[in-house]
């Protein structure tokens, strides 16, 4: 499922080829006929994210509200306003890195081409096209159920309002639940998934299994810090990487001082077997301490930590 990071791109993307058009909004698949009729014609204002949920405002007070869930995906195609436009979603054959779609010349691009597949809804413009399939959420709603599906999340570290920090320890604190899985809980917090939650507590030496209410308030807002900048860095790189290039190796062997010197100042993203501490690193070596990495199932998904780093 992509994670927060993914989504903020994902919504400055369609602000970016779509904002202040006209767009022709349609179902091909026939499940979302009667949103698009909604929809249909009118221009979109804005788009925004807050967690994995993703609203793109339109001219008649209605909002499109799509939510990608395990399968979701959205691909995109147009003229050369689309170079670096990116499709999002399953299947995450890249895993947590966007395939970037190539803009066409403007006088080669004569539309959209005909749908494939499940096409649960199309947007379409002068200048492109963006298809979602898959979603577990996509529903045309008024400003006021927006605010309610907001009202029900927690607070976003890629938003990070004042008093969040307070707000989400306060969550954690408020429930005996391993933080592992509260980290997953999007009431508590909007945006992490799979991937931030094991990297995260790892970098802050947590025990995922240690409850909520046993976390101390000044250790909480630490946690929320380095969600914060973690998913930020995510924004700007397109993927998931927590590890820095100390932690980066080259068939096994860990980089020395001069190659980790070099590496900081490459703008190269690391091999992807070098992006994470623990997620998928399961009977590995931990890049900390050398102890075997274990893996266990939490609330559905596959949890990843170092029982001695973060004992």
């Amino acid at each position: 499922m992509p994670e927060g990071h993914s989504v903020r791109r994902l919504a400055r993307q369609f602000g970016d080829v779509f904002g202040g058009r006209r767009l022709s909004v349609s179902s091909p698949q026939g499940r979302f006929s009667e949103g698009a009729a909604l929809l249909d014609g009118h221009t979109l204002l804005a788009a925004e994210a807050h967690g994995k949920h993703l609203f793109l405002h339109f001219d008649n007070a209605l909002v499109l509200h799509v939510h990608l869930g395990l399968y979701g995906a959205w691909s995109f195609g147009g003229d050369s306003t689309f170079n670096g436009s990116s499709s999002i979603g399953a299947p995450r054959r890249v895993g947590e890195q966007e395939s970037f779609a190539d803009g066409n010349d403007d006088d080669a691009y004569s539309g959209p081409p005909a749908p494939v597949g499940a096409v649960r809804v199309r947007l379409a413009a002068s200048n492109g096209w963006a298809d979602l399939r898959g979603a577990t959420t996509c529903e045309a709603i008024t400003l006021a159920e927006t605010d309610l599906v907001r009202a029900r999340l927690g607070p976003d570290p890629l938003v990070n309002r004042r008093g969040d920090a307070g707000r989400f320890a306060a969550n954690l604190q408020g429930r005996k639940a391993p933080v592992a899985a509260l980290l997953m809980d999007q009431k508590i917090i909007a945006g992490v998934g799979n991937v931030y939650r094991a990297e995260v507590l790892f970098r802050r030496r947590l025990d995922p299994w240690l409850p909520g209410s046993n976390l101390a308030d000044s250790e909480a807002r630490k946690l929320w810090r380095d969600v914060v900048s973690v998913m930020n860095d995510g924004v700007a790189d397109g993927r998931i990487i927590t590890t820095t290039p100390r932690y980066w190796t080259a068939n096994g062997k860990k980089a020395k001082p001069a190659a980790e010197a070099a590496a900081l100042k490459s703008s190269s993203f690391p091999a992807r077997d070098n992006a994470h501490f623990v997620y998928k690193r399961d009977g590995l070596p931990c890049r900390v301490c050398r102890t075997t990495v274990l893996a266990a199932d939490l609330v559905g998904r596959r949890l990843y930590w170092c029982p001695s780093c973060q004992a």
